[in-house]
């Protein structure tokens, strides 16, 4: 199979588990506090990846020990960091604002990437994301660009722009990653995101905010815990490590998009004309983007 096509797959697959983690987020919302589901879903994560790794991090302990740091910052950033900051944002905004402003990730990552590497992005990748993002508006404002400008920010978009900020930083960090087998990668990353989590979960403990999970809660832990935690972020690794952070980033704005089908599919909303249209927008924004890449 070829190298892109292989990554398209692997990126097409983690958007989906990430779509399928903000629906999640959204429903779970009063059921379980934010940081009780960002600590246990990655302590979950922790044991399940652990349990299949512990021969392949032996192998690579060398270059663990050499770079745990920044291994560690991985799973802080990218994975607590991020879902924290998501799961918290969804208590104070709607869903509308963070499905925009989470479409920003792959334009902070061009501007990163320029900034501080010179990657430059081609005529045909600015159009492509330009297509996508317009194709996320539709959906975010069911069908009415023009309402984007009554959108009004608060505290929980100020979340979901930091939110972005570290998902952007973390993707264009993975071209420092240590030459160790994924597993190691994940295990170390893993364990880094559910450290960073314990400090947020004693903070809500102690605040008087805890929520112990019920039974929805605990679907919401099983769910976070195996597919986006494991799945997702194990894909995207290998999807940003065949084609790059630029060109993998771009695929991140198919997340409200499979949020879209999720919903129709599960939660029983209706599917409208604009969001076939957004669709056909994003999908073939991607497209223009991978034909006229650099």
């Amino acid at each position: 199979m070829p190298i892109s096509i292989k990554a398209y797959i692997f990126l097409l697959l983690t958007t989906l588990g990430w779509a399928g983690n903000a629906v999640i987020g959204k429903f779970s919302v009063g059921h379980i506090g934010p940081f009780t589901l960002s600590a246990s879903r990655w302590s979950l994560a922790l044991v399940l990846i652990v349990a299949i790794s512990i021969p392949q991090v032996r192998k690579d302990w060398p270059e663990v020990r050499k770079h745990w740091p920044l291994m560690l910052a991985f799973g802080a950033a990218g994975f607590a960091g991020f879902n924290a900051l998501l799961y918290t944002a969804v208590k104070y905004t709607s869903a509308i604002n963070c499905v925009i402003e989470q479409a920003g990730i792959p334009g902070i990552i061009f501007i990163a990437n320029f900034a501080l590497f010179r990657t430059r992005v081609s005529t045909a990748q600015i159009i492509g994301f330009t297509l996508t993002l317009l194709g996320v508006g539709l959906t975010a404002t069911n069908g009415s660009l023009s309402s984007i400008g009554g959108i009004h920010l608060n505290f929980g978009d100020g979340l979901m722009v930091i939110a972005a900020i570290l998902y952007a930083g973390y993707t264009v960090a993975l071209r420092w990653k240590p030459a160790v087998h994924w597993k190691t990668l994940m295990a170390a990353s893993a364990l880094g995101a559910m450290l960073a989590c314990l400090p947020l979960l004693a903070s809500e403990v102690t605040t008087g905010n805890f929520i112990a999970p019920d039974t929805i809660g605990w679907v919401a832990i099983l769910y976070t815990g195996t597919i986006p935690s494991l799945m997702s972020q194990i894909l995207y690794v290998k999807g940003v490590e065949l084609i790059g952070p630029n060109r993998a980033g771009l695929f991140i704005n198919a997340v409200p998009i499979f949020g879209i089908l999720l919903s129709v599919v599960f939660l029983g909303e209706p599917l409208h004309n604009f969001h076939l249209m957004a669709m056909a927008m994003v999908l073939a924004g991607i497209a223009i983007a991978e034909r006229g890449r650099r």
